[in-house]
């Protein structure tokens, strides 16, 4: 048997063959499938637009315009005014740049209250229920009915203990701890911000003690061991170690909880009607909502409106700049 060999010239050089590819479109059923994160997100970005992005710009559109009842029929009609809008509630010298900057201050101060207490009670009440005992998941459950009771039916239930005839609160302090001399006034006069403080607080920090709670569930257990054996007293280990390692959730809780807070409108708009709040109480986004719908000069409130919208982005970014210069330096 004969084998024959090829010359040189006519040798075939396997190490530069190529595997055949295969060329045209993909499968039917992956371009499907390359579409689908696409149809899953377009619903969630359309309801965006239509509702947040659109009417925010159209509220910008309306701060730049007089729209008053005159023209609240025909928007397009409305004159333009520029800037005038802004430079009227700007203008402390007066009455409404006043009205503005006082509702500012007030709605600081309540702001500061609500938050600062609202994660204290909540980190309280998180550390205190991290260790196991009888009895702990029916006081996670009785502190979380603030959060999970609707927010509407809340604020009516302290409306009616706030009441000062026949209120559950003077009948409390009055009648039974004699702590006053006679019933005082909670939803007017000065004692309406302390009303609304307090209403706020109540539904506010159950939302702090459950973030706060989920995130020491992530604390080893064997960190609190070792720091008692070193002979660390509870506020030592709670500064020295559960402070630093709920920092990431604390960046996050007190931004939502600002937010929250600064452009709260529900809880004084249930609580003191829909018509005026008490000079005490005066919000800022209560006052905007009476400075648009109770004047009917929406281009006024639109203004003010935008301002608190670049007041919130400007504290929100330092907010954000100085937390993650800290977490890059730690």
């Amino acid at each position: 048997m004969s084998t024959t060999v090829l010359p040189d010239s006519e040798a075939i050089d396997l190490t530069h063959t190529k595997a055949p590819t295969l060329s045209g479109p993909p499968p039917r059923g992956k371009r499907r499938l390359q579409w689908l994160p696409y149809a899953l997100v377009g619903p969630a970005i359309l309801f965006e637009l239509l509702i947040h992005i659109v009417p925010m710009l159209v509220g910008i559109w309306i701060s730049f315009v007089q729209l008053t009842k005159y023209f609240i029929a025909n928007w397009g009609a409305a004159p333009f005014a520029g800037l005038h809008n802004y430079s009227v509630a700007i203008d402390f010298n007066q009455a409404i740049g006043r009205g503005l900057l006082n509702s500012f201050l007030i709605t600081c101060a309540f702001t500061v209250l609500v938050v600062g207490l609202s994660w204290g009670f909540g980190m309280a009440a998180a550390v205190a229920l991290q260790k196991e005992f009888r009895g702990r998941g029916l006081f996670r459950t009785l502190f979380l009915v603030p959060y999970a009771l609707p927010m509407y039916a809340g604020v009516i239930t302290w409306k009616f203990m706030f009441q000062r005839d026949s209120g559950a609160l003077n009948h409390l302090l009055v009648d039974q701890l004699h702590l006053f001399a006679q019933a005082p006034f909670w939803l007017i006069g000065n004692n309406a911000f302390v009303a609304v403080v307090v209403v706020a607080i109540w539904k506010t920090w159950p939302f702090a003690f459950l973030m706060l709670m989920a995130g020491l569930q992530s604390v080893p257990a064997d960190v609190y061991e070792a720091a008692s054996v070193d002979g660390a007293k509870p506020f030592r280990q709670w500064r020295s170690i559960t402070l630093p390692m709920v920092r990431p959730v604390n960046v996050t809780l007190v931004l939502v909880m600002f937010l929250w807070t600064f452009n709260d409108f529900n809880t004084p708009f249930v609580l003191f009607g829909s018509t005026a709040q008490p000079p005490a109480a005066d919000l800022l986004s209560f006052h905007i909502y009476n400075a648009s719908f109770i004047t009917w000069n929406f281009g006024s409130g639109a203004a003010m409106s935008v301002l608190l919208l670049i007041f919130l982005l400007i504290v929100t970014g330092i907010y954000l700049a100085v937390t993650n210069r800290r977490s890059v330096r730690a």
